[in-house]
């Protein structure tokens, strides 16, 4: 049973100002210095400037903790928190509250919690807004534009988006369960853009049960699919040695997915197999699949990497080059891959228990950051050392595991983490990991041009 975190626990002990506004929100009279209050006191839909912002570091100290947030009734239920976003201000975190144990989950009464971190009087333990969900939750994404709205993937299957400025009546759309619903828990969820419409955006969700699905809300509060992807075991390239499939298996269950920064198109999926795919939404090749589907269901995959030793649960496109791509995996490795070639460049042991998620720095090409089954957060800074991390920080105290991470693409400092005890921990990064040394894309570029050997 998880056991409610301490309010205001600040792991690694930052400055006496991010301490009082971190545990007792004493900003609470107006100065020159001070900005005036948010527009909306619950999920910051206006952009301010928060007290933090601009705060790049605290002497001394590499990372610290700024918050360590929780929501005691889902602790009180054991909940893992199972996914983590920053909303478009980057000034609301929100998280899933789901469970990534064994087990069937399908209707177990969950959370979706949300925390706006501009807020005068933050309280870690009260979130600025609550979503009770019908079914675990496994993973959640806030809106790429709309700073209240949040898509979320459940156990069951369905997909869901919720505006969480409306307390009372949050859901917008649901997938409800229809032939077109996953059959199997969805783990990932992406906003996409509509190719003729960038401004208005559809929900991608992939799941174990080997779809990839595109869904777009229509009237009534339903999301409707209007593009489906079916990954079969006999359409994956055969460029790399894959075990044989067992007799029966068609499908390949989907575990995380990652598109390119530089070809919307062009995506990269995480498998139970433990090989990462590359795939593209212009496919055209029908899917050999048994499985019912208004659309018709097509068959994405174009290139298959050099497996991990077992199913990889993260992957991370590099925002500064085209062509290279983080995974992770239950081997405890992050391998670096160059879209075009199989093998990967380098592959890194970060820990002897499980990895579940990686994720490329928005702003320094060579940093990425890692959650381990062994209750750390790494970041690795290639410039410094492609062996050993520049810094790993504790997330939880007996070890228990950190299943998620997020970096914040608004305030650069900030980087979330979820773990196992139900708690998000709001890590401050220092000006070393936010600003862009000397070269380094070009350390980056003579990164890619490397052949595996």
């Amino acid at each position: 049973m998880a056991t409610s975190a301490q309010p205001g626990q600040l792991g690694l002990a930052g400055s006496a100002g991010a301490e009082a506004l971190a545990t007792s929100g004493t900003a609470s009279t107006e100065g020159p210095e001070r900005p005036g209050p948010l527009q909306d006191e619950t999920l910051g839909v206006a952009s301010v400037p928060s007290q933090w912002r601009g705060v790049q570091g605290i002497r001394g100290e590499t990372v610290t903790c700024l918050h360590t947030l929780s929501y005691p009734p889902a602790q009180g239920q054991g909940l893992h928190v199972t996914g983590v976003s920053w909303n478009s201000t980057g000034s609301v975190v929100a998280c899933s509250y789901g469970r990534l144990d064994d087990g069937d989950w399908s209707t177990l009464r969950s959370f979706v919690c949300a925390w706006n971190l501009d807020r005068r009087g933050l309280s870690p333990q009260q979130p600025s807004a609550v979503v009770e969900v019908p079914s675990a939750a496994m993973c959640l994404a806030f809106h790429p534009t709309r700073p209240s709205h949040v898509a979320g993937g459940l156990y069951s299957g369905e997909v869901l988006v919720w505006d969480i400025s409306r307390p009372e009546d949050p859901l917008l759309w649901r997938t409800g369960l229809t032939d077109d619903t996953h059959t199997d828990p969805v783990y990932q969820v992406v906003w996409l853009p509509e190719p003729r419409h960038s401004h208005r955006f559809q929900v991608l969700s992939v799941a174990a049960d080997g779809k990839v699905l595109l869904w777009q809300g229509v009237g009534a509060g339903r999301l409707q699919l209007s593009t489906g992807f079916a990954l079969a075991v006999q359409q994956l390239p055969r460029n790399t040695k894959l075990k044989k499939p067992s007799r029966g298996e068609t499908e390949v269950g989907a575990t995380a997915v990652a598109f390119s920064n530089f070809d919307p198109s062009l995506f990269v999926l995480g498998t139970e197999g433990g090989f990462p795919l590359k795939c593209s939404l212009t496919a055209e090749d029908a899917a050999v699949t048994r499985m019912p589907s208004s659309v018709p269901l097509r068959a994405p995959a174009q290139f298959t990497f050099g497996p991990h030793g077992g199913p990889v649960y993260s992957v991370s496109c590099s925002p500064f080059h085209r062509n290279l791509f983080l995974s992770a995996g239950t081997d405890g490795h992050v391998h670096l891959y160059s879209m075009l070639q199989a093998q990967p460049l380098t592959s890194l042991q970060l820990s002897h228990k499980y990895l579940f998620a990686v994720r490329w720095s928005p702003v320094r090409p060579l940093v990425f950051a890692a959650a381990s089954g062994e209750g750390d957060v790494q970041l690795f800074d290639l410039q410094k050392s492609s062996q050993k991390p520049a810094v790993s920080v504790r997330q939880t105290e007996d070890e228990s595991p950190v299943y998620c991470l997020e970096f914040n693409c608004q305030q650069t400092q900030l980087l979330a983490a979820g773990d196992a005890k139900g708690t998000v921990k709001v890590w401050q990064l220092s000006s070393e990991f936010t600003e862009q040394g000397a070269r380094e894309t070009e350390h980056l570029d003579q990164l890619a041009s490397e052949v595996a050997s």
